[in-house]
């Protein structure tokens, strides 16, 4: 059952991006294990509870230790997340709903990164195609969570017939991400409840965004 983060976890994840070597993890080791790794899968465990039911959506907790092939100087990530997403593409190029909790704090949400651009457009002619319905989902899960879906502008916007849509055509990417510093929720318990509220108030969005290739 989780309990909340500590001090400790926010220590640790500091210690990491200073000290990115394997002497000092190797020292840090039980600490990475109490105070970050369990209480994490702790949690990724009790929200990931609430979507057992929603089909072909699975959790997935990332590991400290890097990829040496893509990142041959740096061991570990001073981080650490959880995404509930469909398998079968590189996560960041497809919607999910996410946890990283980092030594600056910790956020939580809907995001879909970096979506290939036969992807970005396929969404754009099904959000035109059911504006009404899609306006709606946004809204309701701004309205629930408390969260706004926004996101990095292109340059040049694509052309949008429905003005009401012109501010979802502009985006590259979209993010819907609470970002909290260290406080009280992260240690407590409630955290749980708090992080399954907004991810389930973003998954009718997140379902909307599904693109089949």
């Amino acid at each position: 059952m989780f309990q909340g983060f500590s001090p400790e976890t926010i220590d640790f994840l500091w210690g990491i991006r200073f000290n990115n070597n394997r002497d000092w993890f190797n020292a840090h080791k039980q600490e990475y294990q109490t105070y970050l790794y369990e209480p994490m899968k702790a949690l990724s465990t009790e929200v990931g509870g609430a979507f057992s039911d929603v089909d072909g959506l699975r959790m997935h907790l990332s590991r400290i230790y890097r990829d040496m092939r893509m990142h041959p100087t740096t061991f570990y990530k001073d981080s650490l997340w959880f995404c509930l997403r469909r398998d079968g593409h590189p996560w960041l190029e497809r919607p999910c709903l996410c946890f990283e909790i980092r030594p600056e704090g910790y956020r939580y949400g809907f995001l879909l990164a970096y979506p290939k651009s036969a992807v970005a457009e396929a969404l754009r002619i099904k959000m035109n195609d059911h504006a009404d319905h899609f306006l709606s989902l946004v809204h309701k899960a701004e309205k629930e969570s408390g969260v706004k879906l926004g996101g990095d502008p292109y340059k040049r916007p694509k052309p949008c017939a429905d003005p009401r849509l012109a501010p979802y055509f502009g985006l590259k990417n979209y993010i819907a991400i609470r970002d909290c510093a260290p406080d009280e929720l992260l240690y407590s318990p409630a955290l749980a409840e708090e992080v399954r509220r907004v991810l389930l108030a973003w998954l009718p969005v997140h379902e909307f965004f599904q693109i089949a290739e």
